[in-house]
């Protein structure tokens, strides 16, 4: 691997161990909350919480994962052959579950209904501590890449 790509590899890891850090600080805010009657404040709470989980997907799917592709000389394709991978090399337990969060991600973009929004919750709620379990599997599986390019 190149000085370049390493490099970009550690920010990019760096980014993720920083998203999860706070996605998990708001989602130990949100656990405890009656989703179904939100105050203005927890409400706020929730949109943060979101706004993380938007992030955390992101950089899980559209930067590690491609960067863990490109690392294994894996040629380039859609998103969801970049999850299919990912579960093939042990970074995640099911692609399924990655393709949910994946749209959930877009429905977090583009959704303002409230009852719409009580789901995104409840879903975000759900998923969440699967985003967080990733990075452990992934520092894991760069550590032993490296080593047995070395």
């Amino acid at each position: 691997m190149t000085k370049d790509k390493r490099q970009l590899l550690e920010n990019q890891l760096q980014q993720m161990h920083k998203a999860a850090s706070g996605l998990e600080w708001s989602l130990n805010r949100c656990q405890s909350l009656n989703i179904d009657q939100l105050s203005a404040e927890d409400e706020e709470k929730f949109e943060t919480l979101t706004a993380r989980f938007a992030r955390m997907s992101d950089i899980l799917i559209q930067k590690i994962f491609r960067q863990v592709d490109e690392i294994d000389l894996e040629t380039a394709g859609t998103v969801r052959d970049r999850i299919n991978r990912a579960e093939k090399k042990g970074l995640i337990d099911s692609a399924r579950d990655y393709v949910v969060i994946r749209e959930l991600r877009n429905a977090i973009a583009h959704e303002y209904e409230e009852e719409a929004l009580a789901n995104i919750h409840k879903e975000v709620l759900r998923f969440t501590p699967l985003l967080l379990s990733v990075p452990a599997n992934i520092e894991a599986y760069i550590n032993s890449q490296l080593i047995s390019d070395n």
